[in-house]
C-alpha cells in the first residue's frame, strides 16, 4: 500500500497566515450546476506543482455535471514555534489563497467545494498533542479565520509529517483532536470538516465520553489503489472505502474501485493527484461505474 509522497516544498515557505485580495465567504456567487446521482467525487490537487482549476476542467457526457465535487488544496500545515501550534503556509498555499477570486471562485461558482487541506511538517505539532483545551481552542480558531477570511468551504484534517516529540513536544494524547475538532465545529457550524483516515488522530476520534465521530462530514481510505472502509462516520454516504492516484493508479484498478462504491453502497470516491493534463480518459474508466457517463474535458 501506497502512501502520497511528501513534497519537499511543503517544507519551504514564508507567511503562517497570510493576507491579501481574499474575498469573505458571502462574496462568492452562488452556484449553477448540473445535477448527477451517485457518489461524492473528491480530489486532492498538489498546488506545489499543479493547478486548482483543473478540478473544473471535467464534466460528465451525459448531463454536463462536474465530475470533482469537492477539492482539496494540498496543503497547509500546522508548525511549531517552540511553544505553540500555528497555521502555516507555503508561497504555493499563499498564492491559491492570495488569488481565491481567480483560482477558487471559479470552481465554486460550478459548484465545487473547496477544501483546505492541513497536516503535519515534521516539527513535532500534530492535531494530536495539543497539551489542553485552550490551545486546541487557539488552534481551532486560526482554522476557521482562514476558512473565513478566504472564503472556503472547509477544513481537511491529514495527521500525517507530524513526527510527534520534534522539538520536545509531546506525544500524541487522548483528548487533543477530540477538543479540536469540537471546537473547529462550533465555529464553522455549516462547512465542511473533512478527514483523511491516518495517525494517531485518527485512532483518537472519542475521549471522556464524547466522540466526534459524526462530527466529519466525510472521511476517506489514505491509501491509494485500495479498497479500506474508515472507522467514521457511521453512514456509508460520508465515507470513502476507495481511493486512487490519477498518478499512480492503473484504469482498470481505479474501475475496479468504483465499481466496488457503487456496488456496495457508498457514497465517496476519492481520488488525488489531479494535474494539469487532460485526464478524461482514464476519468471515465471510473465516473462509467460511478454515474453510467464518460468524462469530458475543456481546457
Amino acid at each position: 500500500m501506497k502512501r502520497r509522497t511528501l513534497l519537499s516544498a511543503l517544507a519551504a515557505g514564508t507567511a503562517a497566515a497570510a493576507t491579501g485580495a481574499a474575498l469573505p465567504a458571502e462574496a462568492a456567487p452562488k452556484c449553477r450546476r448540473a445535477q448527477k446521482t451517485g457518489p461524492v467525487t473528491v480530489a486532492y490537487i498538489e498546488v506545489n506543482d499543479h493547478s486548482m482549476l483543473s478540478a473544473g476542467k471535467y464534466t460528465l457526457a451525459k448531463g454536463g455535471a462536474q465530475v470533482i465535487d469537492v477539492a482539496a488544496i494540498f496543503a497547509a500545515n500546522i508548525n511549531y514555534d517552540g511553544s505553540n501550534a500555528y497555521l502555516f503556509f507555503n508561497d504555493q498555499v499563499t498564492n491559491v489563497l492570495n488569488n481565491v477570486a481567480t483560482q477558487v471562485r471559479p470552481l465554486q461558482q460550478k459548484g465545487i467545494k473547496v477544501l483546505l487541506s492541513v497536516l503535519g511538517n515534521h516539527q513535532g505539532a500534530g492535531f494530536a498533542n495539543f497539551p489542553n483545551q485552550a490551545a486546541a481552542d487557539a488552534f481551532a480558531q486560526q482554522l476557521a479565520d482562514a476558512v473565513n477570511q478566504y472564503g472556503l468551504d472547509g477544513i481537511d484534517f491529514d495527521d500525517e509529517y507530524a513526527e510527534y516529540g520534534n522539538n520536545g513536544t509531546g506525544q500524541p494524547n487522548d483528548f487533543s483532536f477530540v477538543y479540536l475538532v469540537q471546537a473547529l465545529r462550533a465555529k464553522l457550524p455549516n462547512k465542511l470538516i473533512t478527514l483523511y483516515n491516518i495517525g494517531p488522530a485518527a485512532d483518537r476520534l472519542t475521549y471522556n465520553g464524547q466522540t466526534i465521530a459524526e462530527t466529519f462530514n466525510y472521511s476517506w481510505n489514505p491509501y491509494y489503489g485500495t479498497w479500506g472502509v474508515p472507522s467514521a462516520p457511521s453512514e456509508k454516504s460520508r465515507v470513502s472505502p476507495a481511493a486512487i492516484s490519477y498518478t499512480d493508479t492503473s484504469s482498470s484498478t481505479a474501475a475496479s474501485l468504483a465499481q466496488r462504491t457503487v456496488s456496495e453502497g457508498y457514497g465517496v470516491f476519492l481520488t488525488y493527484n489531479l494535474t494539469e493534463a487532460d485526464t478524461s480518459s482514464y476519468m471515465s474508466a471510473f465516473t462509467q461505474k460511478l454515474y453510467g457517463s464518460a468524462t469530458v474535458y475543456k481546457a
